[in-house]
Parts: structure tokens; sequence; C-alpha cells
């Protein structure tokens, strides 16, 4: 069967799009071709799935008319794309479910923020839950099916951002046995710090031992390793396809709560993530190859994670 054009609003966020693979996953595998709409990183993250990738223009009406040319080429393509629903929008904003709308497309999505009326199904969202389970009870429900989700999330990398990331590892010499730390965290949970207060300690007793340990900074991260990650090997501005091959290859990742946390357990690396006031029930990575270390309303101590990091290692 000829797969079915399917556009796919994506989340805004790195960790909610690769939480949000699974379902992508499962769409696919029911016939349907994805269009996905989102930021242009996403691209980079996603490059090796095949699937087809728009940067959302800032602006809603140029947003609308990017949706309107997408979905023009895909009523040419599919006599039965304006007949059917044919758009998932995965973020829960007002300005998702509108942008569909006014693109004239028959969205399902959930109906917060008082969006019901512009969407052509709205499901009830179950709160509390695992973000991933949500998004992939989303594309359950837009299936008609029920099916339990993925042990693991199993998100593939491109063969040339492979390439690209052993020949980092190479050119600097890391070996088989190098420590990846994300000593990051973009935002705040429940107006909360994510933010590991221990990591330099950590940092600075892992290199003690002798270890290789790696930082791959986002812009205006940089600062963060220079002034309190000092003797790491520090890699900025990889993409983030490079990222996720790099990754594959670490023998740990030991991270705050933050997307590239999320992007090690989804190709599969150890992860030992370090959460303070993050629901793991609601936000840790998912997979098997994940641990986490957490005791709210306090902090773990350095010498707790680097406990556990050695026994992962050995």
């Amino acid at each position: 069967m000829t797969p079915r054009p399917l556009i796919v609003r994506l989340r805004n966020w790195v960790g909610d799009v690769i939480l949000g693979v699974p379902a992508l996953h499962l769409l696919q595998q029911h016939g349907y071709r994805l269009e996905l709409l989102g930021k242009g990183w996403a691209r980079s993250l996603l490059g090796g799935e095949g699937w087809s990738h728009h940067t959302r223009p800032k602006k809603l009406l140029d947003a609308v008319k990017l949706l309107r040319n997408l979905r023009d080429t895909a009523a040419a393509q599919d006599p039965g794309f304006r007949s059917r629903e044919n758009a998932l929008t995965l973020v829960t904003s007002f300005t998702g479910a509108l942008e569909a709308r006014l693109a004239g497309l028959k969205a399902v999505g959930y109906g917060q923020e008082a969006r019901g009326f512009l969407l052509a199904r709205t499901e009830p969202i179950t709160y509390g839950g695992h973000a991933l389970v949500s998004y992939w009870e989303l594309a359950c429900r837009f299936l008609r099916i029920e099916q339990p989700p993925p042990a693991s999330i199993e998100l593939k990398t491109a063969p040339a951002d492979q390439q690209k990331a052993d020949a980092l590892v190479a050119q600097h010499g890391l070996g088989e046995r190098f420590v990846v730390i994300c000593p990051f965290a973009g935002g705040t949970f429940e107006h909360l710090d994510k933010t590991w207060p221990h990591f330099a300690d950590f940092t600075r007793a892992l290199l003690a031992q002798g270890r290789r340990v790696v930082a791959l900074p986002g812009p205006g991260e940089e600062g963060i390793i220079e002034q309190h990650h000092a003797g790491v090997t520090m890699l900025p501005g990889v993409d983030l396809g490079t990222y996720g091959g790099l990754l594959r290859r670490a023998a740990l990742v030991v991270s705050n709560d933050t997307g590239p946390a999320h992007l090690a357990a989804a190709v599969g690396a150890p992860v030992l993530s370090v959460l303070g006031p993050t629901k793991p029930e609601q936000w840790a990575p998912w997979g098997p190859t994940v641990h986490i270390v957490r005791r709210w309303p306090e902090w773990p101590s350095a010498d707790e994670v680097v406990a556990r990091s050695d026994a992962l290692l050995r």
C-alpha cells in the first residue's frame, strides 16, 4: 500500500521531540508517510529516520502558508487526503491548533487551552504520566488502536553523522571508555533549578581517576565548561545528529535533566541521570540503559554519583 501523507507538528524542545519518536515510528508502521513541522534543529536530530522535515517559520501567517503548501502537495499525491484526518499536533498550545485550522487541515490533538473547536478531533490527556506515554497514546488514538509503548526509543543515526562522530572520537583520541557529562539544564521544573550543584566536584573526581571526560556544550554554554570543568575535552558546535553518534560511542553519559540525556537514552548509551525537582515518572530519560540518582528535596552528593558511575563503568 502506498504510504499516506500525514502532517505532524512536533514539540519545541529536544527532549520532547525525542520522547515523541516512538509515536512517529508507530504512525509510520501503520502506513503513514510523515511530513514533520518543527524547529530547524529537528532535521539533524531526526536525520537517521528518513522523515521529511520542514522548519516552522516564526510568524503564524508564514507557518500557515507553509502548511497550506504541504496540504496541497499531499492532496495531489493522495486523493483522499482532504477528506480524512490528515494532521497530528503533538504541541498542546493554542497556536499549534490554530495554524492547522487556518491551513485547512483536519488535525487531531489534545484539547488543552480551549483549542478543541479548532481540531477535527480532540483527545483527553492523562496528567501525571510520562511524557513519552502521552505522545504514544495520542498516536494510538489517532490510529484508533491500543498498544503498550516500547521499552526503548531506538533513534537511528544517519550514517554520515555517525562517520563524523567517529572521526571526532579518533581526532581527539577519546578511545572506547570516555564519559560524557551534560552539566547543562535549560529552564526550570516548577520554578526550581534543575542543575545539580555538585557537578563540578563530580567532574574533578572523574578526572582524578584518570578517566577521559568529554562535554559538548551548546551555544553560550562553553563558559560553563571553561569555568567549572577544567580538564574536560570540550567539543562545541556539534550538530544534534553527530551528537547522537558520539553518545552512542560513550561508555557512560552523566547528565542533568536536559535534552542530551534523552538523546543518549534514545541511541542506547548508558545514562546516569541526576535529578532534583524533576519528577522521574514524568520526565526521566526512557529506556533500559537509564539509571536514576534522586533523593529530593536534597540533591545527591558528588561521592554518591561517583560511586554509581564507577559501578556502571565496571
